[in-house]
């Protein structure tokens, strides 16, 4: 069974029109409403407070845009960007700087330095999202998000009201199993270590370990149960976890089980 396809039946948004917007922002809260807005847009969002971790972050999987704050702990931004603007993998990546310095002079330094587009704090939701869709629309490549439904096969997620289908039937979820699910869709067939779904699902909660991630993979794919898609959650060996496009008959009860004895050393 094909649990991921490239198709627009039902009107439903193939996962390939999500964009990745990394925000490297070093103030928390706002760095977080960022990252609401943008999610809730139909944008993943990737979170970084300084540039260190920008840069792994570039290296690793280069954005579709960032958001980059002029003043970092770490490298002021205009330093960041001209790296990235150096560096052939991030040269074309478009980059809309954030200051609160609101001078002309201010943003003749920021679009001279490579950046696309300005934005003085404070901004608004409307302002921001109207600047993000016009720099990916200008790039060319880019395509901005048009729907709010992100689909991976049988699997639907309506970011607007928050609801999930799987195989025609609606899921129910807990909020750390819908960032899972979130995730997951967003990146078909990539293989997940637990490392890297604690640190885009839970981001800075120290208390997560490793057997925590299985028990909330474990009520994931309790949920997909009743659509037939708990299948599509695959563990892999020593690494971690993917939304895989085809699955094997058996897999689902051999996954489970492992995970089932991971988790009891959760349970008091």
């Amino acid at each position: 069974m094909e649990c991921c396809k490239n198709n627009n039946h039902n009107g439903l948004l193939p996962v390939s029109t999500v964009r990745k917007v990394l925000i490297v922002e070093d103030h928390k809260p706002l760095r977080s409403l960022l990252s609401f807005l943008l999610g809730n847009a139909g944008y993943d969002a990737v979170e970084t407070p300084d540039a260190r971790t920008a840069l792994d972050e570039a290296r690793r999987q280069p954005p579709d845009l960032v958001l980059l704050d002029w003043q970092l702990p770490d490298m002021d931004g205009i330093r960041l960007l001209r790296h990235w603007r150096s560096e052939e993998l991030t040269a074309r990546v478009p980059v809309i700087m954030m200051s609160g310095q609101a001078r002309e002079s201010d943003r003749v330094t920021g679009l001279r330095a490579g950046a696309d587009d300005y934005l003085a704090k404070p901004f608004g939701k409307d302002e921001l999202l109207a600047r993000v869709q016009a720099v990916l629309r200008r790039s060319g490549s880019q395509r901005e998000p048009d729907g709010d439904i992100r689909q991976c096969g049988e699997i639907a997620i309506d970011m607007r009201s928050l609801r999930v289908m799987a195989g025609g039937r609606p899921v129910h979820l807990g909020p750390i199993e819908f960032k899972m699910l979130n995730l997951f869709v967003t990146q078909p067939d990539r293989v997940l270590s637990r490392a890297q779904i604690i640190d885009r699902v839970w981001r800075v909660n120290a208390h997560v370990d490793d057997r925590t991630v299985d028990v909330h993979i474990r009520r994931l794919r309790r949920a997909l149960a009743d659509g037939g898609q708990d299948g599509c959650i695959q563990t892999v060996r020593g690494v971690g976890y993917r939304l895989a496009r085809v699955t094997a008959t058996a897999a689902p009860q051999a996954d489970e089980a492992n995970d089932e004895r991971r988790a009891a050393a959760d349970r008091p």
